[in-house]
C-alpha cells in the first residue's frame, strides 16, 4: 500500500532526526518509521464464540482461520500479505517453527508448541485483500473456560491488570512481540452476539486501552453485532436486527462509532465461494418438495437433517455448515421463486443478506480512507511515547521539538482535529449534540460538502461562505460561554474550518473525495 502524504512526511522526519540520537532511542525512532510503511492493522476482538475468526474468513475472501475452538484460537495471529502462503508460530524467544497448512486450506488445529512458550502465531497469504489490510484475531475473552479467559485478559492488561502495564509496561507473561500484535493495532473490530453485555464494555476498554491513541476512541472502532439470524425463530431477522444494533450502538456511543449487525456465516460463506454449483442443485431439489414438506423440514436443524428428504443427510448437514438454517430458508424461498436461478446469483442475494456490504462500506469509511491520518497520529503518539521513555535529555527535547514544529504545519491540523475529536467521542469534553457531530465531520471527511451538510456539488463560493460561517461560530463559542477544556476544542475547530475555506476557495468543480454513500451521518448545524 502506498503511503499517504501524512505518514509519507512522519517517515521523513523519522529518518532525518534518527542519525542525531543515542542508539538506543535511534533504533526504536526507525522500528516506528518502517511501521509506517506497513499497512493498516485491524484487531478483531470480542468474547469467545462471537464469530471472530468467522469475520475474519470474510474480511480475507478465503476460509483460512479455523472457526472451532482449538489451539489457534487461544493465540494472537496475524494474517499479513506475502507473495506465498506461510504459517510461522513465533516464540517468545524471536524463533519461528514453520508449519503447512492443513488438507482444506486452514491453519492446523495443533500447533506443535507449548502454548506458555508462544508469541504469536503469523500467517502470510498471497490474497490481494491483505495488500493494504493487516487482520489481527485475538483471543477470545469472557469464556466459560477460565484459563482462557484470564490468559486473554493478562494478554490486555498484565498480570495484575494495572493501568501503568496497561499503557506499555509489559509483564513478565508478555512479551514484546504479543503485546505489539495488539498495541500496534491502528483500529478495532469488537464482535459480540445478542444483546450488550457490561463484560463486553469492559472488554472493549481493555483493548482501547492497549491499542494506538487513535485506535482507542470511538472514531476508530467499529461493533459488529454477529448472527443476528439467531434474533427470531422463522421469518426475516432484519426488522429486529435493525433497530437493536441502533439501540446497542448508543449504549456503546462512547466506545464505538458505529455497531452493524451481521450474518457472519453468510459473509463467510459466499465471499471466500464456497457455495457450489452442487450445493446449489441439492437446494433446488428441496425447493421443489410441497410446501408443507418445506415447512416441516425447515421448522428446526434437527428436523432438517432428520426427515426423510430427496437430498441426502450428509449433504443437508452440509448446508447447515455453509448457511445454517436461516441461510438455508433464504435459499429455498429464492429457488422457490425462480426455479432455475443460476448459484452465482443465488450466492450475491446471500451476501447481500449477510449484511457484509455494510460492514465493508463502514470499514472503508472508517478505517482504511483515513488510514494515512490514522497511522500518521499512531506515530507521533509513538515518538511523544519514545521522548517519555528516553532517558537522554538531548534526545527527548529533539523528538518534541520535530513533532511540535511538525504538528504546526497546515498540512497537520487534521491529526489536531482527530485529537480534539477524541476527547469529544469519548465523553472527555462534553458537547452539545449537533456540534460534536459537525466536529466529527470536520474531523473524518475530506469532502467539503458533507462537511458542511451541503449537497454535493455546491460551489466553491458557497462552500467558503459555509466555512467561514462555521469558523465564526466556533470562535464565537470559544470566547463566550465555553469551558476551558471546550475552548480547546473549539480553537482547534475555528482554524480548522478557516483552513477548509482556504482549500475550498479555489477549488474547481464537485469536491473530491471518498464516496457520498460513505459520508458520516449529516444533521443540522446549531
Amino acid at each position: 500500500m502506498a503511503a499517504g502524504p501524512l505518514s509519507t512526511r512522519v517517515a521523513a522526519l523519522c529518518a532525518e532526526v534518527a542519525p542525531r540520537l543515542s542508539p538506543s532511542t535511534r533504533a526504536a525512532v526507525l522500528d516506528l518509521r518502517q511501521r509506517l510503511g506497513e499497512p493498516l492493522r485491524v484487531a478483531i476482538a470480542g468474547r469467545l464464540k462471537a464469530g471472530k475468526s468467522t469475520l475474519v474468513n470474510a474480511l480475507i475472501g478465503r476460509r483460512v482461520a479455523p472457526t472451532q475452538v482449538g489451539e489457534c484460537t487461544r493465540l494472537v495471529t496475524q494474517f499479513r500479505y506475502g507473495t506465498s502462503d506461510r504459517v510461522d508460530v513465533v516464540r517468545r524467544d524471536g524463533n519461528r517453527v514453520s508449519l503447512p497448512l492443513d488438507s482444506n486450506g486452514m491453519l492446523p488445529q495443533k500447533i506443535g508448541v507449548p502454548r506458555n512458550e508462544v508469541s504469536y502465531i503469523d500467517v502470510t497469504l498471497s490474497i490481494e485483500r491483505l495488500r493494504d489490510l493487516t487482520v489481527v484475531d485475538t483471543p477470545g475473552l469472557s469464556s466459560t473456560n477460565e484459563q482462557i479467559s484470564a490468559g486473554s485478559k493478562d494478554f490486555l492488561l498484565g498480570n495484575d491488570g494495572s493501568a501503568e502495564e496497561s499503557q506499555g509496561l509489559l509483564s513478565d507473561d508478555i512479551d514484546a512481540d504479543s503485546a505489539g500484535a495488539l498495541t500496534g493495532a491502528e483500529a478495532i473490530v469488537y464482535v459480540f452476539t445478542q444483546s450488550v453485555r457490561q463484560d463486553d464494555v469492559e472488554a472493549l476498554e481493555a483493548f482501547r486501552t492497549m491499542s494506538a491513541r487513535l485506535s482507542s476512541n470511538p472514531i476508530n472502532s467499529l461493533g459488529l453485532f454477529n448472527k443476528v439470524d439467531k434474533l427470531v425463530a422463522m421469518g426475516d431477522p432484519w426488522p429486529t436486527a435493525g433497530p437493536l444494533a441502533s439501540s446497542q450502538a448508543e449504549v456503546l456511543r462512547r466506545q464505538v462509532s458505529d455497531v452493524v449487525p451481521l450474518v457472519g456465516l453468510l459473509a463467510e460463506t459466499t465471499e471466500s465461494g464456497r457455495l457450489t454449483a452442487a450445493d446449489c442443485e441439492a437446494l433446488r431439489q428441496i425447493a421443489g418438495m410441497s410446501t408443507v414438506e418445506k415447512q416441516v423440514l425447515t421448522a428446526s436443524v434437527d428436523l432438517f437433517v432428520s426427515r426423510d428428504c430427496p437430498v441426502s443427510k450428509e449433504e443437508r448437514e452440509r448446508l447447515l455448515v455453509l448457511l445454517d438454517i436461516y441461510g438455508v430458508r433464504f435459499s429455498l424461498a429464492a429457488l422457490e421463486a425462480e426455479p432455475d436461478l443460476p448459484t452465482n446469483e443465488l450466492s450475491r442475494r446471500l451476501f447481500l443478506a449477510s449484511g457484509f456490504p455494510r460492514v465493508r462500506q463502514v470499514l472503508e469509511r472508517a478505517f482504511r480512507w483515513r488510514s494515512d491520518a490514522i497511522k500518521a497520529g499512531w506515530a507521533l503518539t509513538g515518538l511523544e511515547q519514545i521522548a517519555s521513555r528516553t532517558e537522554q535529555l538531548r534526545d527527548r527535547e529533539l523528538l518534541r521539538d520535530t513533532v511540535e514544529r511538525l504538528l504546526a504545519e497546515p498540512e497537520y491540523h487534521q491529526l489536531r482535529l482527530l485529537d480534539v475529536a477524541q476527547q469529544v467521542t469519548t465523553g472527555a469534553v462534553e458537547l452539545p449534540q449537533q456540534m460534536e457531530d459537525e466536529l466529527t465531520r470536520l474531523a473524518l471527511s475530506d469532502d467539503p460538502a458533507s462537511i458542511l451538510a451541503l449537497p454535493a456539488g455546491a460551489p466553491p463560493a458557497e462552500l467558503e461562505k459555509a466555512a467561514l460561517e462555521a469558523a465564526t461560530r466556533w470562535r464565537r463559542f470559544a470566547v463566550a460561554g465555553a469551558t476551558p477544556s471546550q475552548a480547546r476544542v473549539a480553537h482547534v475547530a475555528h482554524r480548522g474550518f478557516h483552513i477548509l475555506s482556504q482549500r475550498v476557495r479555489h477549488r474547481p468543480g464537485p469536491p473530491t473525495g471518498p464516496n457520498p454513500a460513505h459520508r458520516p451521518r449529516v444533521t443540522g448545524g446549531y
